[in-house]
């Protein structure tokens, strides 16, 4: 029997959630329903227009991943999460976050230096999410930081599709799905946002290979991925 349910592979990520209008988003030059990456210059940006708005804003551990593997816990199935903080208040914020939802993971050992990933994310009255992500040290995940051990003994693997954006995060991807593979284990991809797939579709091909056991996508992602729009 394995030791975990689900091992999620993904960016660890502290997000900054406001609520804004749609006459906000245009004003900031944001497209609306999208995740966008942004550098920290950009980030600050953003968020001292909003408080100029005197908008309210909340802290919440997020990542496509790391969202996954919290609610798989919550469930009731054992999970561990691999990713990359920095020793920062963020870092630690995320890691008390994992470890309160029952969440095994790496984030033991934090990087001294570097900065923790953040995500602003814009919400508006009808509730689409609109996503400003400065990866920081999260852009740097590699195989280094894979426990494959860990990895062979969870039922699934579950890879975040934003991994596609890095070279390191899509090589461990790529070696996190061989491991699996290897155990006999089952594979989950998401692919996560219409704009991955628009531009990282190659990049999402090569980490599912030979093949994938299920992939996570909306109507919109798929027909791209698909090429059948």
């Amino acid at each position: 029997m394995n030791q975990y349910a689900i091992f999620g592979l993904g960016a660890a990520l502290v997000d900054t959630e406001i609520k804004v209008t749609d006459h906000d988003l245009e004003s900031m030059k944001v497209d609306k329903g999208l995740m966008s990456l942004v550098d920290d210059a950009r980030l600050h940006e953003l968020l001292a227009q909003l408080e100029d708005r005197g908008t309210v804003a909340s802290r919440a551990s997020g990542g496509s991943g790391c969202n996954t593997v919290i609610a798989a816990s919550y469930f009731g199935a054992k999970s561990y999460y691999c990713c990359r903080v920095a020793n920062d208040d963020n870092g630690q914020f995320f890691a008390h976050d994992l470890s309160e939802a029952g969440v095994t993971s790496n984030v033991g050992s934090a990087d001294p230096e570097g900065v923790t990933g953040r995500c602003l994310v814009l919400i508006t009255p009808d509730a689409e999410r609109t996503m400003n992500t400065c990866l920081a040290i999260s852009e740097t995940l590699s195989v280094a930081e894979l426990d494959e051990a860990a990895a062979a003994s969870a039922d699934w693997v579950y890879i975040e599709g934003y991994q596609v954006t890095s070279a390191t995060g899509k090589k461990a991807a790529m070696r996190l799905r061989e491991v699996a593979k290897q155990a006999g284990n089952k594979v989950a991809l998401s692919l996560s946002d219409p704009a991955m797939v628009q531009f990282f579709k190659e990049g999402m091909l090569s980490i599912i290979g030979d093949g994938g056991d299920l992939i996570f996508c909306n109507e919109q992602e798929a027909l791209q991925f698909t090429d059948t729009e």
